[in-house]
């Protein structure tokens, strides 16, 4: 595939009406997409479309309206099953984030399986949303969570997974495909394989994963995978389960109501097959319409070259920053190529410092990230995260770095 040239990239930015802003007198450097990506014009066209012409409830009409969304609102699903490598688009369910997936997944996959002393595996780099659902399923039922040992840049260190846990009752794993914090990478299909080899099921949280790179989640045989639209140019509120077809039949719904039922007596109700149990009451219509022309959009561009661009700015961004004195970088440099840069300045408080980049007109995320485990592993309460996009150019990266080192300089004058 050709690469980007300049003028791609300057076409691509102008579909991003936000990008075009001045903030605190200075041009924005949007670097803050771990947190949520921007929305091309196209997405938000669709959206518009959507209330100016078809605005009407699915399934339940046989007007026009209702049948124009009900169409629309299926053909996402099955475009989304498409994208992300899906057996059938009964694999794909809608939630109101990755959280909201997890937790679905948590009660109605996992906590069904599990009886006392049987064992969840996880990381201390998982996110809050893919760790807080594992304690309360642990509490409920006496099962284990542990954390299995990472190796030096951060990955699970399979040699030691097989070594401590084999012919253990492993129940399931549950970790993150990329760090939201690291951008480090786990190595799924190696974890399907040894999970399923012990009767175990693999549980994927791919918020950070999912506009970044290519997913086979039927080929890698994962049981079940989380992401949310408004990570990969999609509106808010919208999240993707993932289940792999086995699992169908025995997953429990844990939302209840209208539109997942099938016959509802007066004591006793009976559920649709998959993956109509799994969403109760109304659904997010417009932002299923609007992810599915961000996945559009994104074929549009093609991961060849998202990624190749996303490397050469990760890249950029993280020597640049390891060139400068006293900065303390925390994404290995193995991670560097999938745009998320965790740092600190040392001396300066991260929140001071992003209220510095804000000053400067740049919009840079400060804080432990959803991530305390992480952070107490790190050694720090805090660290600054730059994240970048396929919007993003070398010239904002540049001033990033010029940036970081003026308010280095502020913090510390005098000191």
């Amino acid at each position: 595939m050709i690469p980007l040239t300049n003028r791609d990239l300057l076409n691509l930015r102008h579909e991003f009406p936000i990008l075009d802003q001045v903030v605190n007198d200075e041009p924005l450097i949007y670097f803050d997409n771990a947190a949520t990506s921007q929305t091309p014009q196209s997405v938000i066209d669709a959206m518009v479309a959507f209330y100016h012409q078809d605005h009407a409830n699915v399934h339940r009409g046989v007007h026009t309206l209702s049948e124009r969304a009900t169409q629309a609102y299926e053909n996402g699903r099955e475009e989304i099953a498409r994208f992300v490598g899906a057996e059938s688009s009964a694999c794909i369910s809608f939630s109101s984030g990755t959280t909201d997936s997890i937790n679905k997944i948590a009660r109605g996959l996992i906590e069904p399986r599990l009886k006392h002393s049987d064992i969840i595996l996880t990381t201390r780099l998982e996110h809050h949303s893919n760790l807080v659902p594992w304690q309360e399923v642990c509490k409920r039922t006496g099962a284990q969570l542990k954390f299995m040992d990472l190796n030096q840049d951060f990955q699970v260190d399979l040699k030691s997974l097989a070594t401590k846990y084999d012919h253990q009752p492993i129940k399931a794993i549950v970790i993150q495909h990329f760090s939201n914090v690291l951008g480090v990478e786990q190595p799924i299909q190696s974890l399907s394989q040894w999970a399923h080899q012990q009767g175990a099921l693999l549980i994927v949280d791919g918020a950070q994963a999912s506009p970044h790179t290519r997913l086979h989640l039927n080929d890698w045989q994962v049981d079940a995978y989380a992401f949310s639209s408004h990570k990969m140019y999609g509106p808010m509120g919208l999240g993707i389960t993932y289940l792999a077809k086995e699992h169908h039949d025995t997953c429990l719904p844990v939302n209840f109501g209208g539109e997942m039922i099938h016959l509802v007596e007066d004591q006793y109700a009976n559920y649709k097959q998959a993956p109509w149990k799994f969403e109760a009451g109304t659904q997010a219509i417009a932002q299923v319409i609007g992810l599915t022309q961000a996945i559009r959009w994104i074929e549009s561009i093609g991961f060849d070259n998202i990624q190749s661009q996303e490397q050469l700015l990760g890249r950029r961004l993280y020597h640049g920053l390891k060139e400068l004195d006293d900065i303390i970088l925390y994404t290995p440099e193995s991670a560097m190529s999938h745009g998320i840069i965790s740092f600190n300045i040392q001396g300066v408080h991260p929140h001071d410092a992003a209220t510095g980049f804000d000053q400067l007109g740049i919009a840079v995320r400060a804080g432990h990230h959803c991530a305390q485990p992480l952070m107490r592993l790190l050694e720090t309460p805090a660290t600054l995260r730059a994240s970048l996009m396929v919007y993003n150019t070398v010239e904002e990266v540049d001033r990033f770095i010029q940036a970081t080192k003026e308010i280095k300089e502020f913090f510390t004058y005098g000191t």
